[in-house]
């Protein structure tokens, strides 16, 4: 079965998968969903005994059916590599009472990884197959994350080159460090007096300038995007939720035929969403619980069915979530509409315009999939330093948020389904919140120093990624407005 890729907002041509990589965002501004969410093809049991490779494999088969099974696996062989620190690749653990998937042991030492380390390779590999001359511009904005995933995985990559716009001031000390020292010829860092939300319109605002787009292609470019608005990002991502679901079985935790919870830390909608497909694909998944930290636009989205980005926005400890526009959620509002692309255009427009929307009770009706939790920052130290005083255990505050997120639900719900966590990125990340969760007298403490004291109290070893930029220099030092986002475009690509 041929699966093809449609317009969220109604674009009446539909794409291959490798057409909808390279382009990234469709031209009416829309983003890419299949024309349908396929099944996997083997039972959720026959995954046990695989590796994580395989599982990625028989996933994103069904996604990408215009990619021939030695391209696949050549693409999953060259991601999923000795890059990552662990054989395994996303390791199950539990501690506390509670489980993790570990998503951080790739080389950023963030979930970004998981898809960011294929999306070079599906993407040199679709552009190869549609006879594509022109040079691909990534055009990325970042919350925190995906910038240095991003910037590592096209490094140096031949008919690529890649921008990533980050809000300055709004990332972590560390986060900042690893992508203002990301070496390479083809890499640019810009930062952006503003918050996430002003770098993801202002990304969105150079794409839909289709003058811009015209005059770009002339000089020999055409722009594509690494966030998960890419159907590219987002495809890899369900391939854990499957392998999450066969670790599970595979060490007695459940029995064959029960359905497990999922709990994901959420900004921008892409990692949840990926669950969302899994379950759609078949994995028996009960809840996806998204939790939301203090920004908690998405908590009263699922409790009131209105998405109101009109706001204050809270810089918080779990800096990846600081995010007012979930640009993934569209994807989800398209189906809940029953794919009817113009009340998804209706509805995106008005959040343009107006800066919210609401959906009617039908659509709602059909969220019955999701349960939306929030926590506090408060609430997200506690857990933190909990953890560790009870289990020795010591987690990022993203995944924090939704460990923490968990146990309200349990409170609130009653309900015992087992749980996995997504743990999203490694505590070296956020050394400074961490530290200070777990003990106030870190607050004086340098960088660095509190990295070693992390290794020192946990017992795990600093990550490579973090002795890569100890005393890595500085290179590079763009700030801009928003407003000049576009200039910067035209200085880099001199045209």
């Amino acid at each position: 079965m041929s699966i093809l890729y449609k317009s969220t907002r109604g674009d009446a041509d539909f794409v291959t998968a490798s057409e909808a990589i390279i382009k990234g965002l469709a031209d009416d501004g829309g983003l890419y969903v299949p024309t349908e969410i396929p099944q996997l093809s083997v039972s959720a049991e026959a995954l046990v005994d695989m590796s994580y490779q395989e599982v990625a494999y028989l996933v994103m088969k069904e996604f990408l059916t215009d990619f021939s099974e030695a391209e696949l696996r050549d693409c999953i062989r060259c991601a999923y590599d000795d890059k990552f620190d662990t054989e395994i690749i996303a390791p199950l653990v539990k501690h506390d009472g509670q489980y993790f998937v570990e998503l951080f042991h790739g080389p950023t030492i963030a979930f970004k990884d998981m898809a960011l380390s294929i999306l070079p390779h599906l993407l040199t590999t679709s552009l190869k197959k549609n006879h594509v001359e022109k040079k691909i511009v990534i055009l990325t904005a970042t919350s925190g994350d995906t910038g240095k995933a991003a910037l590592a995985g096209f490094k140096d990559v031949s008919g690529t080159g890649i921008i990533v716009f980050y809000p300055k001031g709004g990332v972590s000390p560390i986060q900042e460090k690893q992508m203002l020292t990301q070496k390479g010829n083809n890499t640019f860092v810009v930062g952006i007096r503003g918050n996430f939300d002003d770098c993801q319109t202002g990304v969105k605002k150079i794409f839909s300038d289709k003058k811009f787009g015209e005059e770009i292609s002339e000089k020999g470019y055409q722009f594509s995007s690494a966030n998960s608005i890419n159907i590219g990002r987002l495809i890899p991502q369900v391939a854990y939720y499957a392998y999450a679901y066969a670790c599970m079985l595979g060490r007695g935790e459940i029995n064959k035929g029960d359905t497990i919870n999922v709990a994901v830390p959420t900004g921008n909608f892409g990692n949840i969403l990926a669950a969302y497909y899994a379950k759609r694909m078949g994995i028996p998944i009960n809840k996806l619980i998204c939790a939301s930290n203090e920004n908690k636009v998405l908590y009263d989205f699922f409790e009131t069915g209105c998405y109101d980005r009109k706001r204050e926005f809270i810089l918080t400890s779990s800096p990846s979530m600081d995010i007012l526009i979930s640009s993934n959620l569209e994807r989800l509002i398209y189906f809940i509409a029953d794919e009817n692309a113009e009340i998804s255009a209706k509805l995106m427009e008005e959040l343009s315009m107006k800066g919210s929307y609401q959906i009617t009770d039908k659509m709602k009706n059909n969220l019955k999939d999701f349960y939306g939790v929030y926590a506090s920052e408060e609430e997200v130290f506690e857990k933190i330093k909990n953890t560790y005083q009870n289990a020795n255990y010591i987690m990022d505050t993203h995944t924090a948020v939704a460990a923490a997120a968990l146990d309200k639900y349990s409170k609130q719900t009653g309900d015992n389904h087992k749980c996995v966590i997504m743990s999203t990125a490694s505590p070296y990340k956020f050394a400074r919140s961490v530290m200070t969760a777990i003990d106030s007298s870190y607050k004086q403490v340098e960088d660095f120093d509190l990295i070693d004291k992390m290794c020192e109290i946990s017992g795990v070893s600093v990550p490579r990624a973090i002795e890569e930029i100890r005393n890595a220099s500085t290179l590079h030092d763009t700030i801009c407005d928003t407003v000049e986002m576009k200039s910067v475009v035209e200085k880099i690509l001199k045209v």
